[in-house]
């Protein structure tokens, strides 16, 4: 069924997950590693339970980092000992939902952190295996998002852990499992993402031969990367497995047989190539000599932080009733335009791109944002000024497998 079909049918906006599209990225990232190496789904780039389910069915952990991601897990199929719970502000709370539901794998950022932890899991009468997130000093690659080598609220700094790991060891109802270095988010290429798995192996070796820390699960985190909103190929790694390998050979040698188990974690990477946003344009107008398109689509649906000023690597398609979509991914086309492209909100803030080449639209187009399936609808402004959330539609091949729609209801105590 062509998006203009299904835009008719359920309404706009709307997302469309493609579950074929997910298990084929799966199986790339799987192939991409060494044996026994268990990736983990970071549920922060969609919650979807059919998502989450899919990779669950095709081997996958879930990572999660708050109580309505563990709901997710939990709907999509997984169970307790499936699930990594991370993140530097767990309450008790929800490190009690998490225990209940017999999560009993957490990274923890801090001292503080693993006390917590730990009061919780006393309180139970149950023991909590912890990774010791670190944020390493330095390095070993660029890319658009760093998480270490600077003052950082995730993680413990590695040039502090050997005076703390006495008091680390020692925390009433945890066990100290290994450790978790997650350094980079979506590496340019896969040079980077090898560079930044060396330093992440061989700062875990150096961390073990100085201050002891038991390492049985090794966590090299992600940094595998996907296009975003623009059109492209999901990229596939095909010297990362050989490279892994040698590394782990040299620094952890025992890695093969289990000792340490090594993990991953993917979010982008593994859905991001499986969405589509299918949104209406409502208006064209011109202002000042400068064209803008009005969506029925803006920041409540899509990258939310544009609002706060930072504008979408966007492209969008024309979609017709015919089955075929009007690309403006590759060479400008006789009737591309440049627009400013502008979602339904009553706030400036509301731009999704400017000067972004689009074919010739008119109100009641149908149009498609290409790559939309990781941080979308969840990761955008979704409650602000009160529209609803879009339809989000997944499919295996032709076949509708559900429908369904977010909803927010006020609840007074």
């Amino acid at each position: 069924m062509t998006r203009a079909r299904l835009a008719a049918r359920f309404g706009s906006p709307l997302y469309v997950y493609d579950l074929d599209r997910v298990a084929a990225a799966h199986d790339d990232l799987k192939a991409a590693l060494p044996d026994g190496v268990t990736v983990f789904f970071s549920l922060k780039a969609n919650p979807h339970p059919e998502i989450g389910r899919a990779l669950r069915e095709r081997g996958a952990r879930a990572e999660i980092s708050s109580t309505g991601e563990l709901d997710a897990a939990l709907a999509a199929g997984f169970t307790g000992p499936e699930i990594l719970y991370t993140g530097p502000g767990k309450t008790g709370g929800e490190l009690a939902a998490a225990l209940d539901a017999g999560v009993r794998v957490y990274s923890v950022e801090s001292l503080t952190d693993l006390r917590n932890v730990g009061a919780a899991a006393t309180a139970r009468g149950v023991v909590a295996d912890c990774l010791l997130r670190v944020n390493s000093v330095e390095a070993g690659a660029t890319t658009s998002i760093r998480m270490t080598g600077a003052p950082s609220q995730f993680g413990i700094d590695s040039e502090t852990l050997a005076d703390l790991m006495p008091e680390l060891a020692a925390v009433p109802g945890t066990r100290l499992a290994g450790v978790h270095l997650f350094s980079l988010s979506n590496a340019k290429d896969e040079q980077s993402l090898i560079a930044e798995f060396r330093h992440t192996v061989s700062t875990a070796a150096r961390l073990r031969r100085e201050t002891g820390m038991p390492i049985e699960l090794l966590d090299l985190g992600g940094g595998f990367a996907a296009p975003y909103l623009t059109p492209g190929d999901r990229p596939v790694y095909g010297g990362l497995r050989a490279a892994l390998e040698d590394m782990l050979d040299e620094h952890f040698p025992g890695w093969r047989g289990g000792a340490p188990h090594v993990a991953v974690e993917s979010g982008r990477h593994l859905v991001g190539d499986c969405g589509e946003l299918v949104c209406t344009v409502v208006n064209v107008k011109e202002s000042r000599g400068r064209k803008f398109v009005i969506l029925d689509a803006g920041i409540n649906v899509l990258g939310g932080m544009s609002g706060l000023g930072r504008l979408l690597p966007i492209s969008v398609g024309l979609t017709t009733d015919g089955g075929t979509d009007e690309s403006t991914g590759g060479d400008p086309g006789e009737t591309d335009e440049t627009a400013t492209l502008v979602g339904p909100l009553c706030t400036p803030g509301d731009i999704l791109g400017r000067n972004v080449r689009l074919p010739e639209l008119r109100p009641g187009d149908v149009v498609t944002i290409p790559n939309a399936g990781a941080y979308g609808m969840t990761a955008s402004l979704v409650m602000f000024l009160g529209r609803p959330a879009p339809t989000e539609i997944v499919l295996a091949g032709d076949a509708i497998v559900s429908v369904s729609r977010v909803e927010f209801n006020r609840k007074y105590e």
